[in-house]
Parts: structure tokens; C-alpha cells; sequence
């Protein structure tokens, strides 16, 4: 409970410092002036901006299934690696904070050692996915993959 009010005003200097930088964006684009044309385009007849979305280029049903399926592998594995290096990260933050303690030390590395074990498995599983994507555009000339022989 000592450490804990140690630290209290440097956890409180950190708080503050992270929420100015993660709304500072947010307050600066509030005060942003609209276009020298005076309303911003639409926003007379269309106050909730659903004109906007309808005609603009987003990718909602624009790609085809394969593609569709290549970007969601693409995107669960990048996930699933971050999540993995991650789970390295606190195994060695618990290893550093350990004191010397020979169980927590061990749990540590058995941490770090699932972490490694899970990245070289996403990344086989991304090397056979990317295999698979690639030949399957070559073969139907889908360009899902994004990589050319």
C-alpha cells in the first residue's frame, strides 16, 4: 500500500498526459472553420450526413468473395500477432518485475516461451494462407493475395 501512494502522483502525471494526447486530435478538429465556401457541401438539405456515405466509394460490397476472404485472413492473423506479441511482452515484463523469485521467474518464461510457440504457428499458419491465396489468384486471376509470381 506504501508503493502504491509512492507512486500515485507520477500514475496521475501519466494519466494526464495520455488523455491530453489522446483527445488533443479531437478538441483541434472541433474548432476546425468550415470551407471558404461557407456551409459544408450538403449540409443544408442532408443534416446527418447519410447523402455523404451513400455516394461515397466506401468498400461495402465493392470486392469479390475471395477478395473479401483473403482481406479477412489477412486482418485475423495480423490480430492474432499482435495479441501474441503482446502476450511476449508481459512475460517479460513479469520476468523484470520477478525480484529474483524463482516460481514467478518460471512463469515468466513459460509466458514468453507460449508467446514464441504462438508466433511461429501464426506465422506458419500466414505463410500457408499466403500460399494458398497467391495460387488461387494465379489460377483464377483473382487478385485478393495483393502479390504477383
Amino acid at each position: 500500500m506504501n508503493l502504491l501512494r509512492k507512486y500515485n502522483k507520477a500514475f496521475g502525471i501519466i494519466v494526464a498526459i495520455v488523455l491530453t494526447v489522446v483527445l488533443a486530435p479531437v478538441i483541434a478538429s472541433a474548432q476546425a472553420q468550415p470551407p471558404a465556401g461557407g456551409a459544408v457541401s450538403g449540409s443544408e438539405t442532408d443534416p446527418i450526413g447519410i447523402d455523404r456515405i451513400d455516394n461515397s466509394t466506401l468498400a461495402l460490397g465493392k470486392n469479390s468473395l475471395p477478395e473479401t476472404v483473403a482481406s479477412i485472413i489477412n486482418v485475423a492473423l495480423s490480430l492474432l500477432g499482435i495479441i501474441a506479441v503482446v502476450i511476449v511482452l508481459a512475460g517479460g515484463f513479469k520476468w523484470m518485475t520477478a525480484g529474483g523469485s524463482e516460481e514467478k521467474t518460471a512463469e515468466a518464461r513459460k509466458l514468453i516461451f507460449a508467446g514464441v510457440i504462438g508466433l511461429a504457428i501464426i506465422m506458419s499458419a500466414w505463410a500457408i494462407a499466403r500460399f494458398v491465396l497467391v495460387n488461387l489468384a494465379v489460377k483464377t486471376g483473382v487478385t485478393g493475395a495483393d502479390y504477383e509470381i
